[in-house]
């Protein structure tokens, strides 16, 4: 493996703190409470330092929204010229006059501060408890989650100077909270409940492997041939791929792919790849035997994210600020994740500043794809507390800005059984931050028809709907520290979509045509009569297995417009 370090810089000791010259505050961020299963269980330690991201306000938000859209509409006559990566800094760059400001205000208080990312917009600073107490008119306190233990030093609120509104969008990790529970797929070895009808193919078995999803939807098998295409997994929660198990994992499943072939290692703020059987990864390993099972001949990156088990937004922060992924001369066309958050942990302002490193990759031709989630309308994980409103996941509902209704990814649903079935653990409905992007309203009108006074007030009808798409989510074979067996998840969804997505452009990349970038737009319009519409099938409800949302005929908050179909896929693109 060729393993590689993206981070452009660790973050320096502050040397000296100083006394605060008073400002006139104004509170930036708050929280009335903290996010459920968490309470105050004691005062931070006042000289416990900690590392704050601060992020700068962008020059031209609205910029990169227009030319990502215009880049990625099919009508649009700049479709597929994506931009470079000067051209989307200079939109992300903050203005000299807000770089200029925010320094001053840290050195008035006797503080460096380490620049992040390539653009410039976000900076990093360290500084003890009491320190940041004193800086932000903040009461840093720790926070302990009653059911997983998991703690964190987390404050309700906190302000920044007057004068710095508009120069400084957040100060980050201050009111967004850590998930408690960490993403991983469901370990059930049970039957997927494919039949033993013939008219099954491949999938007349109990596991599903490469040749069942082969045969269900259509995918190649002949390696696809284009100079360029690349395929990116991310990793994270100390969750890492093993290459014996690749290895026995193909000679099993495609005896016709080269059983050392691999994937590129990228590691980022400390990521590694250790080998020991004792090290491997469900997720790691599911994410990568499907890719490259699938994907056949694209090659996969392994992007390997901190030495951390804290499953948090500070790793998506490390994916797509420290290491401004979106700024690599030739980022991946694909990039899949099957990891994510509920909304309720993360603050808005963050939510925002992440989702427009989330542009950035979608305006250089990057398809993002993350999975929606395993609690049904629960959010990312079926709750161990009661919740009383249907809890969305990100960053499914992500935006570009504050004033534009559009989002940056694509959110891939489950779905199980032959005939496909919407599986009841797959995570779906409406974000409560952001609002609905225009191309979705038909669809998503045409559901809220359909549900009339269902769910009524559980819900933000308004808001951004998901998953978009779905692909098959129960028992995928796969090999494990030498074991064989299966999981399920829609962590198996997301990398089964990407890999669709990667055949298809290297046949576009091969016809001298522009891959296919953020796929939304595409799929709404043209894209949606090439997938199988799901029908049938439910998601549960918050702590109960009851119904929450339902599958039906279009677009739904299970199944999204549906599953893959590659020669309908194909021949929607006029290949």
């Amino acid at each position: 493996m060729i393993a590689s370090s993206l981070l452009l810089a660790l973050l320096f000791p502050v040397i000296s703190w100083g006394t605060p010259m008073r400002r006139s505050m104004q509170v930036q961020e708050s929280r009335t409470s903290p996010p459920s299963g968490y309470t105050v269980t004691g005062s931070a330690t006042p000289d416990a330092v900690l590392t704050l991201r601060l992020a700068l306000t962008q020059s031209d938000y609205t910029g990169l929204v227009d030319a990502l859209y215009d880049v990625s509409t099919p009508s649009s006559a700049s479709y597929g010229a994506y931009l470079s990566k000067e051209d989307v800094e200079a939109y992300m760059a903050p203005t000299a006059a807000s770089t200029s400001a925010v320094n001053a205000w840290l050195a008035e208080n006797g503080l460096q501060a380490t620049t992040l990312s390539s653009a410039g917009n976000w900076l990093s600073v360290q500084m003890p408890v009491s320190k940041a107490d004193e800086l932000l008119d903040a009461e840093f306190s720790v926070f302990t989650h009653s059911t997983t233990g998991k703690q964190a030093v987390r404050t309700l609120a906190y302000s920044i100077p007057t004068d710095l509104v508009g120069h400084l969008d957040l100060v980050h990790p201050t009111v967004s909270f850590p998930n408690p529970y960490s993403h991983m797929p469901i370990t059930d070895f049970t039957s997927s409940g494919l039949t033993s009808d013939v008219s099954t193919g491949p999938c007349n078995i109990d596991l599903v492997t490469p040749a069942c999803l082969q045969w269900l939807y259509g995918i190649p098998t002949t390696p696809e041939v284009s100079d360029g295409n690349a395929l990116a997994v991310t990793g994270y929660i100390e969750q890492w791929p093993q290459e014996a198990d690749l290895m026995t994992f193909l000679e099993e499943h495609r005896p016709d792919i080269k059983p050392t072939t691999t994937w590129t290692l990228v590691t980022l703020d400390g990521g590694s790849d250790p080998q020991s059987p004792n090290d491997a990864g469900i997720e790691a390993n599911l994410d990568t035997q499907y890719t490259i099972g699938l994907a056949t001949g694209v090659p996969v990156t392994f992007i390997s994210v901190g030495n951390t088990d804290n499953g948090t937004d500070d790793e998506f922060a490390e994916t797509l600020i420290d290491t401004a992924l979106y700024m690599l001369p030739s980022p991946p066309q694909v990039m899949t994740t099957s990891y994510g958050d509920d909304e309720e942990y993360i603050s808005e302002n963050l939510a925002y500043a992440l989702c427009a490193a989330y542009a950035g990759l979608g305006a250089r031709g990057v398809s993002v794809l993350f999975a929606s989630g395993d609690g049904g309308v629960s959010g990312l994980h079926y709750p161990e507390e009661t919740c009383t409103t249907f809890i969305p996941t990100f960053p499914s509902g992500c935006p570009y800005a504050l004033t534009s209704a559009t989002n940056s990814l694509t959110s891939v649903g489950g779905t199980y059984l032959i005939p496909e079935t919407a599986v009841n653990f797959s995570s779906g409905g409406f974000s409560t931050f952001f609002d609905r992007p225009t191309y979705q309203d038909t669809a998503v009108e045409e559901y809220l028809t359909y549900l009339g006074a269902t769910n009524a007030g559980l819900y933000n009808p308004n808001g951004r709907a998901f998953p978009d798409v779905a692909a098959y989510a129960v028992d995928f074979d796969i090999l494990y520290a030498g074991e064989e067996g299966g999981v399920s998840g829609t962590s198996c969804a997301s990398p089964t979509f990407a890999s669709v997505m990667s055949l298809l452009n290297g046949e576009l990349l091969a016809a001298g045509r522009p891959a296919l970038g953020f796929l939304n737009p595409w799929l709404y319009s043209s894209g949606a009569s090439a997938l199988n519409d799901i029908t049938v099938g439910n998601n549960y409800a918050c702590s109960n297995y009851t119904t929450g949302f339902t599958a039906t005929a279009g677009w739904d908050a299970v199944t999204g417009l549906g599953t893959p179909n590659y020669p309908r896929l194909k021949a929607a693109l006029g290949l």
